[in-house]
Order: C-alpha cells, then structure tokens, then sequence
C-alpha cells in the first residue's frame, strides 16, 4: 500500500497528458502501489458495462477517467463528470473515443437525461446524499451506486474510518437505509477477494504475517504481489454483505 509521507505520480503517461498526483481522494491506474485499490474498481466498473451495452450513461465524479473509458467500451455513449479541474483536464486529454466526452461539474447538478448512471465510491463523501439520490432517480431508470463497507473498511466499533475525504460510512443495513427511498427496487451485492486475493487472506489467516518479516521478504514479494493484481481477483455476490469489501447497489426507479 502507499506511503502516506510519499508522493506518487502516474507514470508513463501519453504525450501530452499530465499525470495525477495520489493524494487518497480517487484511485489512479498507473501507480503500481495503488494496484489494488485500481484493480478493486475496474472489477466493478467492467460488471457493470457489461449491463450497459448499447446504453446512454452518465459516470459521475469519474475521476481519472479510466472507468468511463471501460464502460465506453460497450455502451452506446457514456459522459464522465467530475468537478476536480485536475482530474477533468486529464481524462479529457487521455481518453478519446467517438462515444465519451467528459464535463467539468458537481455531480449534484447533472440534469441530462440517461438510460444509467453510474456513481461509484463517492456517495460517502456527499454532504446531502439524499438529495443527491433524489437527482439520480430523476435522470435515469437505472443506477449503480457503490460505497465501502464500513464493517470492513473502519476499526471495530468505529463509525467510520480514517479516510478525511469520507464524510460517513456505511454497513449493509444503513446502505439500504439510505438508498431505498429513493429507488422503486434496490440490490444490494458485495464485492469480496478472489483466486490469488483470496489465497492470501487464507495465508494471513494461517500466519503469513508473521513469517514474512521474519524471513525478510516483505517488500520483495509485495513489490511484485500488488502489481500483479488484477480485476478477476475480485468477485461480486450477494451472500455475507457483512464481509464484504465494497457494496454494489443496483436501484431502478
């Protein structure tokens, strides 16, 4: 994992496109220590293009631009939006296909029709969810909606983690809480580790990290395991949302 005294840049980008600083508010492909975290969203975001062929969809507070990029690859036209200046100069300069475009805004004033949209990790830095929710539920028949699980994210007990760009997090029944009023149905799936992720919780359980220092090959083997991460090491279902890493809600009007 990152370094919080360090600084990371994106490396090796494009001519002409500047790269983002990690600073903790978004994940960034390109930093080959934030590869799991990357990794962690691209498995969701390719879940959901696969939903979304041939649709028209918004991506809101998209951030670096790689997750409109995926979901432009199956959907019929797909804008991201994000207010960060930053963010938005990049992923314009970045990703270029007939069907994406990208506009500078606050997600809470997107007002254009759509047939989805998509809204990840985000909600838990919103002032007024709910209203938010309310806009979302005007402009398309269908969303997808994700937020960290905070049973899993925050110290037990906690109400939340020490994430300062998180206003509030949530457990599967307070993330239902919040979303059913505004939704004609909501599903609720859990996104959770897979083939070699799931190999090594099972090795942390058994006492990994206990031998790895005392052979002196943590960073070795952590500098080659996270960049190999991919986004089939990640899985969604329904089953055990407690345990979870990361909530998927899927809400139609």
């Amino acid at each position: 994992m990152p370094n919080a005294d360090q600084t990371y840049l994106q490396a090796d980008q494009p001519d002409g496109v500047p790269p983002l600083e990690l600073t903790g508010e978004r994940t960034l492909p390109d930093v080959p220590e934030e590869n799991y975290w990357y990794r962690r969203h691209v498995a969701v975001y390719e879940w959901i293009a696969e939903r979304c062929a041939g649709l028209r969809v918004v991506d809101l507070a998209c951030g670096e631009g790689y997750g409109s990029d995926l979901l432009a690859q199956r959907a019929a036209e797909v804008i991201g939006v994000d207010a960060n200046p930053e963010a938005f100069e990049h992923a314009r300069a970045r990703y270029r296909r007939p069907n994406l475009q990208f506009q500078r805004g606050l997600v809470e004033e997107f007002e254009q029709e759509v047939d989805a949209v998509v809204f990840l990790q985000t909600i838990e830095h919103i002032h007024e969810p709910g209203v938010l929710l309310d806009r979302i539920s005007q402009v398309a028949p269908a969303a997808y909606i994700s937020t960290p699980n905070r049973l899993t994210l925050a110290p037990p007990g906690a109400e939340k983690s020490d994430n300062p760009w998180h206003l509030r997090e949530y457990d599967p029944g307070q993330y239902r809480d919040l979303l059913e009023p505004h939704f004609g149905s909501v599903e609720l799936l859990g996104l959770f580790h897979a083939r070699k992720l799931r190999a090594h919780e099972l090795a942390i359980r058994a006492g990994w990290d206990r031998i790895h220092p005392a052979l002196h090959i943590t960073k070795p083997f952590y500098d080659r395991f996270i960049p190999a991460i991919s986004a089939s090491d990640f899985r969604l279902r329904s089953e055990d949302l407690g345990k979870a890493l990361d909530f998927l809600a899927v809400c139609r009007a």
